[in-house]
């Protein structure tokens, strides 16, 4: 079959399902019903799957109807949106753009990045997601996100650029340490109030140590400790921290400017430890649109100092 047949086949089929009737899409695409239920008859035969329920009364979508019509209008909308980018060159960036990012890093860190670069182009529609859940990028739409942690998993369809690398140090509060003492080797930590990250499936994140005896490599350890408090936010392990409840393993692009104004103190220093790699990541077919193009350029300003280990 010649894809230009493929392809009228699903244009036919998504207008049934958005207008719910073969009369209504015959009128919108200017067929009579029954060339446009020959056409839908045609496309379940090649799929081999019903994709509505018939009756006199009403004409419902399958499940399967249901996956391939999202399949459906997101190859449609890439098309769209390829057709767009062929003669946008040198015009002001438009449309919808949907971004996702994790939640506070994305919020106090990549927001204010991005928020002069959406003053610069009025006619762009972002559309922005704050969450530390996975998010399936390519079936939820998602044409730009920030992606904490490592690529080897991600599909092949995604492309991806290093941003950097957080670091992550422990600290209390003044106040804490005059109460408590200052603890002078990792194992004196034991006796320490641990103020820990919850994750999203409920689990409680452990403690990554550096340890180096000065002979070999340095070495990376997860170290899970019992919790006297266990936080799923990270801006509430700071206000924990600050309040003086406990010790806390916090990355420096949240904590930096704590630190530099001494309303937190760093511990055990020589245990610092690089956290998780970061990444900007988009689906490889949305890469020639400039909106994309562009907030990916932008973000890459992250690269610049932000997670630097210099932080």
């Amino acid at each position: 079959m010649q894809s230009s047949e493929r392809l009228k086949g699903v244009e036919v089929f998504v207008a049934v399902a958005r207008a719910g009737s073969f009369v209504r899409a015959g009128e919108r695409l200017n067929l009579t019903s029954s060339a446009v239920g020959k056409a839908v008859a045609r496309l379940e035969a090649r799929l081999q799957v019903r994709l509505f329920e018939r009756s006199t009364r009403r004409l419902a979508l399958t499940e399967a109807g249901t996956k391939f019509l999202a399949a459906c209008t997101r190859v449609l909308s890439e098309l769209e949106e390829a057709e767009h980018a062929l003669g946008s060159e040198g015009e002001v960036l438009a449309g919808r753009l949907r971004i996702d990012l994790p939640v506070t890093f994305g919020r106090l860190v990549v927001l204010p990045l991005l928020a002069p670069f959406f003053g610069r182009y009025p006619r762009l529609q972002p559309v922005l997601s704050f969450t530390d859940r996975y998010v399936d990028i390519l079936d939820e739409g998602i044409d730009v996100a920030v992606r904490i942690g490592s690529p080897e998993a991600w599909p092949p369809s995604l492309g991806h650029s290093y941003l950097g690398q957080e670091q992550k140090v422990f600290c209390a509060a003044p106040a804490y340490l005059a109460a408590q003492g200052t603890p002078s080797t990792f194992e004196d930590l034991a006796r320490h109030a641990a103020i820990m990250y919850r994750k999203a499936d409920g689990s409680t994140s452990p403690w990554l140590v550096r340890h180096d005896d000065g002979r070999a490599a340095p070495r990376i350890e997860k170290t899970a400790l019992d919790a006297r408090i266990v936080a799923g936010n990270a801006e509430a392990q700071l206000d924990l921290t600050l309040a003086g409840l406990g010790i806390a393993q916090l990355p420096t692009w949240l904590v930096g400017r704590r630190l530099l104004e001494g309303s937190l103190v760093q511990v055990l220093p020589a245990h610092a430890t690089p956290g998780l790699p970061m990444h900007v990541v988009w689906p490889k077919a949305k890469a020639a649109l400039p909106r994309v193009s562009q907030v990916v350029a932008a973000l890459s300003d992250l690269s610049r100092g932000l997670l630097s280990e210099e932080t």
